[in-house]
């Protein structure tokens, strides 16, 4: 894959650097904030190669790239000036309350996950040594590693102080000073006092709830955006010669005020809410939330919003140590959806649909969902069915067990441990169960579902087949765009070509600059640098021609296009002239890939390779 070029091009149909406001990256996808998302060309970003879908949800202009995505996104950093930090422009956000929520809420829980994860999992191996009689919880050693694992809840509001703080553009270090004043051991002894004698706390006379913060999620989370809003009044209130002190005084004791008065036992009390609502919701139906997680986490992770359940999940361990509803569900789910492709790989006739379902199906055991509900379960459609049915039984059979998720991480197969808590082992077992019933049934619906999209027919090869020719059946064809010489497509220097990742096809070294219509149909993607042109069949035959190797980096200089996206065209109409010496002249190869990119979804392919071709005579036969 070439990072260079993907990289240009997904930097220009996101509407170029100047509409983007951040940019950050998970493990399989790109995710932009953008000004105006009218601005992108998201059918040209679908059809290049590299790019495995797009969603435009939940506040965020995502890019799927797979494995690949840190390397795409070192490009773009180097290519640009864009923050990973989301520097606010001027400009109207055009984006819609509840895309703002999801992306705030994504921006600040996901870089804290780290830390929550580790101390979750220090806190199972606690569990299991204390269950295995190597620790005792009297000795000092498990005291420290105990305190280690508490460390990052008790001290939760400094760290999402910090991600609210980036998130909000407010200072980083006065944020972390509010989460200290809500976490001081003076105010903590002061509360303690309140609660066992009686009495009040008062600043200037103003009341002061007797609430503990540490631990907490919403009481800092709220005192850091209204410091977004205090941190510039104060800088323009402030003299100039006295700003540097003034202001971060005048921001620090309004927000410490507003904070301990109002906006901290606000959050206490909305933290509150959802953990009772939750607990309520168990005592009723405690089957019901994980069964609707399992079901349609899928759905969720398609648009990006399953971010939403996260936050739900952490404040049900903060609150009660323990997650009954949120992350049982998503590990139903997350291991359907590995499951799934895992079985449209065993099913499948079709090496290359095998080698992707397999690949992604075990990262998606692993609690990596993106390459197996992109690449196999959505395409497909019926695994993705049998996902959701494997992942509600497993929801189910989770919730009615009531079982304790204690420290969260990306539910799969490796985060298992973190149901390891109060110091037994019996949710961890049920979990494992969970697990292995939601496996088995996406397993097994799969495999009664799942159907290749087109049943491959054997076709003999004829004699003149092996001299080059194609045989005369009922198909379709591609006819050569060009005039020159054929060649196979292991001959062009590009892998993506030459291991024929974008699909089969053949290659036509030209030795005229201009291209044709190799078949009747519609124009279905044209580019910026016009090097390439993508096609579609009245049969649904999906072709890319690439003129030379590299040339995008020509910015369209020495080709001209004579039709346009949708347009209608038939065999022998002119689509691209290009200034083939001139081309050659600047270093670029010209050898031209025809390639069949929807090869998974038709039938057999033939191709002639290693002769000299004219225009409109066959070069690629599809046996239906």
């Amino acid at each position: 894959m070439n990072y260079q070029e993907l990289a240009k091009l997904i930097i220009d149909k996101v509407g170029g650097e100047e509409n983007v406001k951040s940019l950050n990256h998970c493990a399989t996808r790109l995710r932009f904030n953008l000004k105006d998302d009218k601005k992108t060309d998201e059918q040209a970003l679908k059809n290049t190669s590299g790019i495995m879908g797009v969603v435009n949800k939940g506040g965020q202009y995502q890019v799927i790239i797979g494995s690949d995505v840190g390397n795409v996104y070192k490009e773009i950093t180097k290519q640009t000036n864009i923050s990973n930090e989301g520097e606010e422009t001027k400009g109207e956000d055009k984006r819609s309350a509840f895309a703002k929520v999801i992306d705030t809420i994504t921006g600040i829980f996901t870089p804290i996950l780290p830390a929550i994860t580790a101390a979750g999992m220090l806190k199972a191996v606690l569990s299991v040594l204390v269950v295995f009689n190597v620790l005792t919880t009297e000795s000092q050693s498990y005291q420290v590693i105990n305190f280690m694992a508490d460390a990052a809840f008790y001290f939760l509001p400094i760290l999402l102080a910090v991600s609210s703080a980036q998130k909000f553009k407010a200072n980083m270090y006065l944020a972390i000073m509010v989460g200290g004043i809500l976490l001081h051991p003076a105010f903590v002894t002061m509360v303690n006092a309140v609660k066992e004698t009686g009495g009040s706390i008062h600043l200037l006379g103003l009341p002061i709830s007797a609430v503990s913060y540490s631990s907490s999620v919403i009481p800092i989370i709220l005192s850091v955006w209204f410091m977004s809003y205090v941190e510039p009044i104060a800088d323009k209130i402030s003299p100039k010669a006295i700003k540097f002190f003034s202001k971060p005084l005048i921001t620090i004791f309004v927000v410490g005020t507003v904070s301990l008065v109002v906006l901290g036992p606000i959050g206490y009390l909305i933290s509150d809410a959802i953990s009772k609502g939750i607990t309520t919701l168990e005592s009723v139906s405690p089957w019901i939330v994980p069964l609707l997680v399992g079901t349609f986490s899928p759905l969720l992770v398609a648009t990006g919003t399953h971010y939403g359940l996260v936050p739900i999940g952490i404040n049900n361990r903060m609150t009660t140590g323990y997650d009954t509803v949120i992350y049982p569900g998503m590990l139903a789910s997350n291991v359907s959806q590995g499951a799934a492709a895992i079985g449209v790989g065993i099913k499948s006739k079709d090496t290359k649909i095998k080698q992707l379902a397999y690949s992604a199906g075990l990262t998606g055991l692993f609690g990596i969902t993106e390459p197996a509900l992109y690449g196999v379960n959505l395409r497909f459609k019926t695994p993705l069915y049998a996902a959701m049915i494997g992942g509600g039984v497993g929801g189910l059979f989770l919730g009615i067990l009531r079982v304790r998720n204690f420290s969260g991480g990306s539910p799969g197969l490796l985060t298992l441990p973190s149901y390891i808590g109060d110091n037994t082992l019996s949710f961890f077992y049920y979990a494992c169960i969970g697990a292995v019933i939601s496996i088995i049934v996406t397993f097994i619906t799969t495999l009664i579902l799942y159907k290749d999209p087109i049943a491959d027919e054997v076709v003999e090869p004829t004699e003149s087949a092996t001299k080059g020719k194609l045989p005369t059946v009922n198909g379709a064809t591609v006819l050569s765009p060009m005039q020159g010489t054929l060649h196979s497509l292991k001959q062009v220097d590009d892998g993506m070509f030459s291991e024929e990742i974008l699909g089969q096809g053949v290659a036509i070294e030209p030795s005229e600059g201009t291209v044709v219509s190799p078949i009747n149909g519609t124009v279905s993607a044209i580019f910026d640098s016009k090097h390439a042109i993508g096609l579609t069949s009245e049969e649904g035959i999906e072709i890319l021609i690439h003129i030379g190797i590299d040339t995008v980096q020509l910015n369209g200089e020495g080709y001209e296009y004579f039709i346009q996206n949708g347009q209608k065209v038939n065999i022998g109409d002119k689509l691209i002239q290009f200034d083939l010496e001139g081309i050659k002249s600047k270093g670029y190869k010209i050898i031209t890939p025809i390639v069949i990119t929807n090869s998974a979804e038709v039938g057999e392919i033939l191709t002639a390779n290693d002769n000299p071709i004219m225009f409109g005579e066959e070069i690629i036969k599809i046996m239906k």
